[in-house]
């Protein structure tokens, strides 16, 4: 099989890995630069370019960059014009980096969540940080990632202070109830065509309460609940991922999630609990490629 990797880098650790799976399982498996590709949209005969040469494959694994979204999906939706079996589509990797969309079609589905407020104007301040239950919050920029533009405000004038501050920039916020009970730790599950296939939990550094393991946090294996299992299967099928990471906090009224992650990163689940996880990729495109099952089961 013909299997391209949409990555900008190939000596990231996730792209290597799948490269190294797939080739491991006797496949041609090249490494695209998505932002190098162009598209000829034309009737009846799409197809992309790269380096002068159409691309003919028969999947592709998306690893789209959260600053490169739009022309990233752009050229996902290409290859789906073109019939080719995609790993995650391109209206999933839309719909899971819109921070709110994704929360708000969790919320309808019924997935567990921390009570998150969200709002334009700085002049009901007060009532945002009240629905949020007061404080401390964690007030979010709705397109940050790996931790950026997270903040813990732990008084309701550093609250205040923060989402004016953020407001002033024309920025995009939520702010979100802390659970405390978490204890600066989550739980990232690797959701592969609807299973948990790896788990493992993240620990914040001294000091820090984001346990993004870019911050400095570390990472080790863990057993999760079946109510987490579920949960997290059922935030992956919600946004119409095939793969995806999805972080939860185990709080006082159950397991909530805090985000879906459409491209994540393998390095420290893979080292921390020893599963192949790129490996698992790889079997999930062989068999769902071969068939033709180019489906996107989430909404909105």
């Amino acid at each position: 099989m013909r299997i391209a990797i949409l990555s900008r880098r190939p000596s990231l650790y996730s792209t290597s890995r799948l490269k190294e799976a797939g080739r491991a399982r006797g496949h041609e498996v090249t490494v695209v630069d998505y932002l190098r590709c162009y598209m000829d949209i034309a009737s009846r005969r799409p197809q992309v370019i790269y380096q002068g040469q159409p691309l003919q494959v028969d999947a592709i694994i998306p690893r789209i960059g959260a600053s490169n979204t739009f022309y990233g999906t752009a050229v996902v939706r290409q290859f789906e014009m073109m019939g080719v079996f995609v790993a995650n589509e391109s209206q999933a990797i839309s719909r899971a980096r819109d921070k709110l969309r994704s929360l708000q079609l969790l919320a309808r589905d019924g997935v567990g969540l921390p009570v998150t407020g969200c709002a334009h104007s700085t002049k009901d301040i007060d009532g945002l940080i009240n629905l949020a239950g007061g404080t401390p919050l964690v007030v979010k920029l709705i397109e940050g990632t790996q931790g950026v533009g997270v903040i813990l405000a732990e008084t309701k004038k550093a609250a205040q202070a923060v989402i004016e501050a953020f407001r002033g920039l024309d920025a995009h916020i939520l702010v979100q109830e802390y659970i405390k009970e978490a204890g600066a730790s989550d739980i990232r599950c690797l959701v592969v065509g609807g299973r948990v296939v790896a788990t493992m939990k993240r620990q914040a550094a001294a000091g820090e309460f984001r346990s993004n393991l870019h911050r400095g946090g570390s990472a080790e294996k863990i057993k999760i609940s079946p109510e987490e299992r579920s949960t997290a299967v059922r935030a992956a099928r919600t946004m119409g991922l095939n793969i995806a990471g999805v972080d939860l906090l185990r709080s006082n009224h159950g397991p909530v999630v805090i985000e879906v992650n459409s491209s994540p990163g393998l390095e420290g689940i893979e080292q921390s609990t020893g599963v192949d996880v790129a490996g698992k990729i790889i079997e999930f495109i062989e068999k769902n490629a071969k068939a033709g099952k180019q489906r996107d089961r989430g909404k909105g």
